[in-house]
């Protein structure tokens, strides 16, 4: 009798330590989603902008789906965080177990709120929350809903199966663990840059918003935890030594419709970072409202086209689109003096925090209709650190520009500058901003007609670096004459040795999209002289670069303007042909031409889009076995140009068509992985290439075309 008194008393005393459940909602019923496991939802999430920062950077990607595991929160090279749950000694540790499986409500750039019963009669709504770079906030609302008393134990786990995870100590004063764990620099696509402050020794805290009944750090699998919380009421309460994982224990009692509130936090930094200061900071998160963040995202979103689509997929897709290019975005840190973006936050790879890149930033036309303000400074990290002489490099962001000299010379990068900026333009109506964007456009075609058209004929030539400058820097069957790279080998590279039709057709589109800008600042004398250089240009494509035998743009050589280049011939059919439409440079006549070409299935009209290289050609490869392929592999961006250009000559139904190949490949990979990817494979739904890839939000700008632009 005296034990059982004692048990009530704590289980008592436990109970006025759990907080009682807070109500969350969405005020915006259009950003409602209701997303079971199958949809094709994005589940990557990031810190918001201003509590983001570049080196210690953490994002998760939650798995909803996958039976065998519980719904869990991972972080690359940093593990996971998820809850066991124990209702009435019945113990649910996996998903296949759940009496309703989870049903994602809401999901925004830094935070998804779902809802789930682990166990009949016991609903669950959950909020995850990337707070900040180093903190990330699990909240369940748990509510009885039958009419029996329920007794229930929850058990939060941090784990890092790597075989460096250390319990420190113990804090009982904010009742969580401070752990160790260390995170190489190296990474399966591209190591982090060794001279950069990443950090690889990690201080863990995991904490909760309660007092646990007990605590433990335990070896081995999860699979093994289930038995040491079957057998036993409480965990070991291990204070320190090497574990692969530690598990906090709530216990509580809910009465018939009641609720309580469990909160688990999981914070971690470098080790010579201040632990008090997070801890603190961890704390007063125990017990923040969280609608404050919800409300923030709804009015994040409130700006965005409201479009009525045909599938609940399609709007799926769409909201996830610009969940992917906000949660890429970083606030101004070192040389950059506004908010930049990198291309992926989970996964990290080096290139993708070597900041920004002119055709990565084709991302910032659809992240405009989200927050145009910092889609315009994005765009501003490029102009103040442009070079006297007009020079947009290679890169720019808080190490400033990054040239990548080549044989002397600077890599700049595929000019989509001021069409991007143009493109802002129209959604944010910032004549500002169009000042500034039009100077310094004028200023990097000027430098790219002094350095890029060597010859002064009019065409353009890439640069000596031309494998990183032209986008399509391996397997490529013109610029790549062998079939391995090797960059070192000048013999390599010979886009600096032809008249290049991709380069010369983008300098044509950015001289007409400054002329659209002078016309709006009043500049007419200007605005001709852009639109006569350009005319004067697309003359020239048409005249040289134009095989009437095949039906087809090709790069030319440089010295003869003829279709070989040291006996090889360069009539390789290629997407970029058809960039011939989306800079208004092909006459009606031969855009009829293309088009037969665009349609035949055994050339570009394939299953997940238009490949890059027609599927006839002998190295032709649909299979996307790692980054960067040139060779078939089907790239969002690119094929967006060719959509765009079929618009502007009114093949609107060609163009509906290609966004719904896009969206196939985009939705089969988000319903079975819940990842965006860099390619796409035009005929297999397996791929190997780089996920999460910012570029990939343009999504959102072919959903916007196809239902209400451009029409």
């Amino acid at each position: 009798m005296k034990y059982k008194i004692y048990l009530t008393s704590v289980l008592l005393i436990l109970l006025s330590a759990i907080c009682p459940a807070q109500n969350y909602k969405v005020n915006d019923p259009y950003l409602i989603i209701d997303a079971s496991a199958s949809d094709p939802l994005y589940t990557t999430y990031a810190a918001a902008m201003q509590r983001s920062r570049l080196y210690g950077d953490k994002a998760y990607k939650m798995d909803y789906y996958p039976g065998c595991l519980p719904i869990n929160y991972s972080s690359d090279h940093a593990g996971s965080i998820f809850s066991i749950w124990k209702v009435n000694k019945v113990v649910v540790d996996k998903m296949s177990e759940y009496h309703q499986k989870p049903v994602v409500t809401a999901s925004f750039p830094d935070l998804v709120l779902l809802k789930y019963q682990p166990f009949q009669g016991i609903e669950v709504n959950e909020t995850f929350l990337v707070y900040s770079s180093k903190v990330a906030v699990v909240d369940m609302q748990i509510k009885n809903i039958c009419t029996d008393t329920m007794n229930l134990e929850v058990y939060p786990i941090l784990k890092i199966p790597d075989d460096s995870l250390r319990i420190e100590s113990y804090d009982s004063k904010s009742n969580g663990y401070v752990l160790y764990h260390y995170e190489t620099k190296k990474r399966l696509i591209s190591d982090l840059y060794k001279d950069y402050p990443y950090p690889t020794n990690i201080t863990d805290f995991f904490t909760g918003n309660f007092s646990p009944y007990s605590f433990g750090g335990y070896t081995g699998d999860i699979a093994s935890f289930y038995d040491q919380i079957k057998m036993n009421d409480s965990l070991n309460v291990l204070t320190s030594g090497k574990v692969d994982f530690v598990s906090l224990h709530a216990k509580f009692v809910l009465a018939p419709g009641e609720e309580k509130d469990i909160r688990y936090i999981r914070g971690e930094q470098g080790v010579d970072e201040n632990l008090p200061e997070m801890i603190n900071e961890i704390d007063k998160l125990k017990t923040e409202n969280l609608q404050k963040f919800i409300d923030a995202d709804v009015k994040l979103f409130s700006s965005i086209p409201r479009i009525k689509f045909k599938t609940k997929a399609e709007k799926i897709v769409y909201l996830g689109a610009f969940n992917l290019v906000r949660g890429c975005m970083l606030p101004p840190f070192e040389k950059a003096k506004y908010n930049y973006y990198i291309f992926s936050r989970n996964p990290i790879w080096g290139w993708g925090n070597g900041h920004q890149v002119l055709h990565e930033s084709l991302s910032m036309i659809p992240y405009a209709y989200l927050d145009a303000k910092s889609a315009e400074n994005s765009q501003r990290i490029y102009m103040s650190q442009q070079g006297k002489d007009g020079l947009i490099a290679y890169r720019h962001g808080p190490r400033g520009p990054q040239t990548y000299p080549h044989e002397g010379k600077p890599t700049t990068s595929a000019p989509f500058f001021s069409w991007e900026n143009w493109e802002i333009y129209k959604v944010s109506h910032d004549k500002e901003f169009l000042k500034e964007a039009y100077q310094s456009g004028s200023k990097y075609v000027d430098w790219l007609e002094k350095n890029r058209d060597t010859d002064h004929d009019g065409l353009f030539e890439w640069g000596p670096y031309g494998l990183i400058e032209n986008v399509r820097d391996w397997f490529n069957v013109i610029f790549q004459v062998h079939k391995k790279r090797y960059l070192d080998i000048p013999s390599e590279d010979i886009s600096s040795q032809l008249e290049d039709l991709d380069l010369s057709l983008m300098v044509v589109n950015e001289m007409k999209s400054l002329a659209k800008m002078a016309e709006v600042l009043g500049k007419e004398n200007e605005k001709n002289e852009w639109l006569k250089k350009a005319n004067h240009i697309s003359d020239l494509i048409n005249k040289i670069m134009w095989d009437p035998k095949t039906g087809f743009y090709f790069h030319v050589d440089k010295v003869h303007h003829s279709f070989e280049y040291n006996g090889k011939s360069l009539k390789r059919q290629e997407i970029i042909g058809f960039l011939a439409l989306w800079a208004g440079v092909a006459p009606k006549d031969r855009a009829e031409i293309l088009i037969k070409k665009l349609l035949d299935p055994k050339k570009f009209w394939r299953k997940y889009g238009i490949p890059t290289l027609a599927a006839d050609d002998p190295w032709y490869s649909p299979f996307v076995d790692q980054c960067c392929k040139w060779n078939g592999p089907v790239w969002l961006l690119w094929d967006y140009m060719v959509v765009r250009g079929l618009r502007e000559y009114g093949y609107n139904k060609i163009a509906d068509e290609i966004s719904d190949k896009m969206m196939l490949a985009v939705t089969t990979q988000l319903s079975k992985n819940h990842n965006f990817w860099e390619s796409y494979s035009p005929d297999n739904d397996i791929l190997n290439s780089p996920p999460n890839y910012i570029w990939d939000s343009i999504m959102a700008k072919v959903l916007i075309d196809k239902y209400q632009d451009l029409k």
